[in-house]
């Protein structure tokens, strides 16, 4: 052999592809062809959109946890879209507010079919490379976190599918482009099992209830069609699962804890309505417990988890065999319900909405359109977002004591689901030119607070005088099911226990006429369409019951104007064409009105003008300013200005910022002058009247020919 020679052999990748059409659209699934050293990867095109779908898992058990790590991330590449990265560093950084709000719909239908004592981390992760825009993103990654976690070696009782549904001008539309997303009336996405729905996510103009559920089995029937053709990838590319240490807990402790504290005893810890109450008894049982199992540490170690598992199945008894729920609410009860408005003095608007030991606390500023969030993402028609919902969970409101480290995956979340029910009804910016912050403020949690967070900030909106269209409330239903499909019972308004202990949280927001949000979680393995009938049903009844008995009479309608303490805003268009002439060279004639008059100005490419301001009088001196700029000069035209420049032959006079007109010196008084610094000096106001052009075609101006006591349109 030469072994000045370096040989190499051609690399063989054989790979296998799979096709489909989906909504008119070629769906094909690599299998094989890269990332081949993670437990499972799909390598996603769904038309021209491409993504990087894997799942990888830890080879042993996270120690010392009670729970599942399952962690979903959603990279978006902006390369995938042709952009390079704003900011100094140029690369991408952390994850987008999308991106966040698409893991979680992505973790939520995956996390209840992987099994329950597994303890493995779990890794899913989802990276977008191009973007189709007729094809989004978001669903070819659920489609391809499935895929790659069926056939992979990790446990899961997969696969699931899901299918996004638009609907413009009442037709229903299987996975719209982004173009009709953008104008669509609904923006639902659905997650299914074989049988059953998994998880439904929408945003919706009002859509009648009747109208969603079809649109929820519409994407269910799509569903189908998919996972049979999942199926087919299964059979040939998946791998056997692999064994896994089970954390599930000892049945002969659970004998044991039941000796010590028969179920008699453990109904009555729980059974009541305050939370402190029922914590401070299972912490006595527990360690009484402990005491008892001094000597067993193996038991001492899930301890905990066993007495999580004891009072779960001691609820789930009381309600479904028993309709007995813990706060003693009959079954279709909702908790006591309170409302204010102007809780806090001086913002811009404020409400307060309680719901039993669940309480929100709203505020809204209002401010410019030049302060609406920038939104840099992946989307092309979505770069800015003139309406901001965000939510705070501080740990006080639980009782407990931990350091802020600013929103999490859960707070964005929550946030964003009562944006979603909040922009149907909200005013277009050509009617209210504001820019809207609301921001929910949690002083205590028991239990559905995104949708107290529904109804506190419609509220606050209105106090703060924007012209909603309709009221919006929010209310959630939870699930106990049993052995069979037909043994289950729906709970109206679900606390924090029955959500834990629970088996779904249906969360639906709207008006008195339709749905404007859902948001559904479980934690089984999907739901018949009677409950999702009756879970929809069931909300509907109890939003109308808050909006009529409890919003409606706390106040009834938009205040007519914008609180004292809020900024105002005027409107005017100008011809486009004079955009120029009022910005000035670099912004110079702009910021001299803004450096004047201390107010805000917004200026669109259709020429609408925005000034916004506290004080009236600077508002009205910007507002003439721009009118002055736009405004070419007449004949008979009368003028008020400053006098800032003097020339032998006449004095140069400023209407507006960047709009100067020149007084010949003949023109100034009505006698004789010889000098103009005899009449006139720098920082003279004087009026003036407009002489049309002169021999040179320039505009002349006379002081001493201006009417007495004539009114000049700057004024």
């Amino acid at each position: 052999m030469d072994e000045t020679k370096t040989f190499s052999t051609k690399l063989e990748n054989p790979y296998k592809t799979y096709t489909m059409d989906l909504a008119g659209r070629p769906l094909k699934v690599e299998i094989g062809r890269v990332a081949k050293q993670a437990n499972g990867a799909a390598f996603m095109h769904y038309g021209d959109t491409t993504l990087l779908c894997t799942a990888t898992a830890s080879k042993q058990p996270r120690e010392g946890v009670d729970f599942f790590p399952l962690s979903v991330e959603y990279e978006e590449k902006m390369y995938a879209v042709g952009k390079i990265p704003g900011g100094f560093n140029k690369r991408e950084g952390k994850a987008s507010e999308h991106a966040v709000l698409t893991s979680r719909v992505i973790d939520r239908p995956m996390r209840p079919l992987f099994p329950k004592d597994y303890r493995n981390d779990v890794t899913l992760n989802n990276m977008v490379m191009s973007v189709d825009p007729d094809c989004n993103p978001e669903v070819v990654a659920m489609l391809g976190s499935s895929i790659a976690t069926t056939i992979s070696d990790i446990p899961f009782d997969g696969p699931c599918a899901a299918t996004q549904i638009g609907m413009i001008d009442g037709k229903l539309i299987v996975n719209p482009t982004l173009e009709q997303n953008s104008v669509s009336d609904l923006q639902l996405t659905v997650a299914s099992t074989r049988d059953k729905v998994i998880m439904i996510e929408a945003g919706a103009n009002e859509v009648p209830e009747a109208k969603m559920i079809e649109a929820i089995y519409l994407a269910d029937e799509t569903n189908k069609k998919i996972i049979a053709f999942i199926d087919t990838i299964v059979a040939e590319c998946g791998k056997p699962k692999h064994d896994y240490v089970s954390c599930a807990i000892p049945e002969e402790l659970f004998a044991a804890i039941r000796e010590e504290i028969p179920q008699e005893e453990m109904e009555q810890a729980v059974f009541t309505d305050d939370r402190s109450v029922r914590e401070a008894n299972i912490a006595a049982y527990t360690e009484k417990l402990r005491e008892k199992f001094a000597d067993q540490e193996d038991w001492l170690a899930v301890l905990d988890d066993a007495m999580y598992q004891y009072q779960k199945k001691t609820i789930r008894k009381m309600i479904l065999k028993d309709h007995k729920r813990p706060d003693g609410r009959a079954i279709r009860q909702i908790r006591p319900l309170a409302a204010e408005v102007d809780t806090i003095p001086r913002v811009h608007g404020s409400a307060m909405f309680t719901r039993g030991q669940t309480q929100i606390c709203n505020v809204v500023t209002l401010a410019p359109l030049s302060e609406a969030q920038k939104v840099d993402g992946l989307d092309p028609y979505k770069t800015e977002k003139r309406y901001m919902h965000q939510y705070n969970f501080p740990s006080y409101s639980v009782g407990e004591t931990k350091p802020s480290r600013g929103p999490g995956r859960r707070e964005i979340g929550h946030g964003a689901l009562a944006e979603r029910a909040l922009l149907p009804v909200l005013p277009d910016k050509e009617t209210f030119p504001y820019a809207i912050r609301s921001v929910s403020e949690t002083f205590e949690s028991n239990g559905s607070t995104s949708q107290a967070s529904v109804c506190a900030s419609c509220m606050a909106l209105m106090a703060a005088g924007v012209p909603i269209r309709k009221m919006v409330a929010g209310i959630s239903c939870g699930l106990v099911t049993g052995d069979t499909d037909d043994d289950y019972i729906v709970l109206t308004d679900i606390q924090g226990l029955e959500d834990f202990f629970g088996d779904m949280d249906f969360k639906v927001a709207g008006t008195h006429d339709g749905i404007t949000a859902i948001q559904m979680d479980i934690k089984i393995h999907g739901l018949t369409r009677k409950i999702v009938e009756e879970a929809i049903s069931r909300c509907k009844d109890a939003r109308e019951y808050i909006l009529t008995e409890v919003m409606e009479p706390t106040i009834s309608e938009p205040r007519p104007t914008v609180n004292e303490y809020a900024p105002k805003i005027v409107q005017i268009t100008i011809d486009p064409d004079k955009i120029g002439d009022v910005v000035g060279k670099q912004g110079k004639v702009i910021n001299e009105i803004i450096a004047r008059t201390g107010v805000k100005i917004d200026i669109e490419d259709d020429g609408s003008v925005s000034v916004c301001g506290t004080d009236p009088k600077a508002m009205d001196q910007a507002l003439n300013y721009i009118k002055t700029i736009v405004t070419d000069f007449e004949e008979g035209q009368i003028l008020t200005g400053k006098v800032v420049s003097i020339k032998e032959f006449g004095a140069f006079v400023e209407f507006a910022p960047g709009k100067e007109g020149m007084v010949h010196i003949s023109k100034i008084a009505k006698e004789r002058i010889n000098r103009v610094e005899d009449v006139l000096t720098l920082g003279d106001v004087v009026t003036v009247i407009c002489l049309g052009k002169d021999r040179m075609g320039r505009m002349s101006f006379s002081i001493k020919d201006c009417p007495k006591n004539a009114k000049p349109c700057n004024a």
